[in-house]
Order: structure tokens, then sequence, then C-alpha cells
């Protein structure tokens, strides 16, 4: 018999986060809620693993910046990758506490990381160069939410927006990648980041989710 336990709760000026373990079946599931709507659970990582080995650079230092810790498994992947120093933005500070406390595996692996800096802020004013961390990074990273399309916060469709995509690029050093987790298309966004680059490209991940066939798509560009 399956059981589901909550195992932190948090309300905060942007609503509750829940965070539940599932377990009775196989092995324990960690999931993420966000205003009663599902974020994400560790059942399925693929897409958040090929998140990662997309915007990884080449040979040479790697400094990289991830806007969403989730649970941790994007961050995680960079980590294993040794990137020469992650640092990982999240608006949701509860997270990073959460983090730090250790209440998953791979939540404790990134926060005690030694390539690894949390930070509790809006990745927004990180890439506006308003606060702190400062780029350039070899590859940006952006998890923050389900896509444009699919917002769980109204408020992050500024993200996926030409301001905030530029500003993203500004930041990227020569050949750096800009990576962007989706939950389905968005080429509304693709016609973005064409704007800005002609190496924006699709790829698409065929997943099955309690019998749904979903295709999540991950959006990417290059700086020359």
């Amino acid at each position: 018999m399956e059981m589901v336990r909550t195992v932190a709760r948090h309300d905060g000026p942007r609503g509750e986060v829940v965070l539940r373990r599932r377990s009775g079946v196989g092995a324990d599931v960690d999931e993420l809620i966000v205003n009663g709507v599902f974020a994400m659970d560790s059942s399925e990582t693929h897409t958040e693993h090929a998140l990662a080995d997309l915007a990884l650079p080449g040979r040479g230092p790697r400094r990289v910046l991830l806007g969403g810790l989730g649970l941790g498994y994007t961050a995680a992947r960079l980590l294993a990758a040794n990137v020469d120093h992650l640092d990982v933005v999240e608006i949701e500070e509860c997270l990073v506490g959460w983090a730090n406390a250790g209440l998953t595996p791979t939540l404790a692996g990134v926060a005690h990381h030694p390539n690894a800096t949390l930070h509790a802020a809006d990745v927004s004013a990180v890439l506006a160069g308003r606060r702190d961390p400062y780029g350039p990074w070899n590859a940006i990273v952006l998890d923050v939410d389900n896509g444009p399309d699919f917002l769980i916060h109204r408020d992050n469709s500024a993200l996926y927006t030409q301001p905030s995509l530029a500003a993203a690029y500004t930041q990227l050093t020569e050949a750096g990648t800009l990576a962007i987790w989706c939950q389905g298309p968005a080429p509304e966004l693709l016609a973005a980041l064409r704007e800005i680059s002609a190496s924006a490209q699709p790829h698409t991940y065929q997943r099955v989710r309690h019998d749904r066939r979903l295709s999540y798509v991950i959006y990417t560009l290059t700086r020359p």
C-alpha cells in the first residue's frame, strides 16, 4: 500500500511549497508541489540530466549558472561532470534551506559539494546583472518553471521574453551555451531565441508518465 507523507512545507510570499515522499511501492519517490501544482518528482529525471548534458561546455575552465534548484537532479548532473564552479539560483528560499538541511540525498549532495554555491534569489535579477552572482558563465541553464506555456507562477513569464533572453546571452562566454527546459513545445520561445542567435534549436524527448506520452523540449543556443 502506497503511503504519502509530507517531509517539509513552507508558506512564503509566492505561495505554498511542499516536499512529499511516496513510499510502499518500490523505491521511495520525492515530489515537489508548488501552490497545489505538481512541479517534479524523482521517478523520472531523464530530461533533467539531458538539460545538463546539452548545456555543458567543452574542455577548459567551466563555470555554470543554473536557474532553478528543484529536487537537485540537474545540479547533481552538472557537478558530476566536474564543472569548476556551479552557481545555483533558486527563488524559493525554503528549497535552499531544505538542501542545506539534507532533506533528500540529492539535495544534500548539491548543497555540500565544494564546487557549488546556492543563492536564494531571482535568476532574472542575476541575468540582468542587478545582483550576485555575476557572470560571465560558460553555460546558463534555466529550469525555473514548466516553460512559458505551463507556468506555475505567472510572473515567470518575463524570463522567456526577448529582454531577459538577450540578457542571458550577453552573460555567456565565447562558445557558451544557453539551455532552457520546457514541459512541451514553445514555438514563440524558439522564435525569440532565433532572433538572438541562428544557433537556437529544439531537442525533443518522448517520455511516458502514468500511461501518458509526453514531449519535453529543451531549447539551446550557443554564442560564437
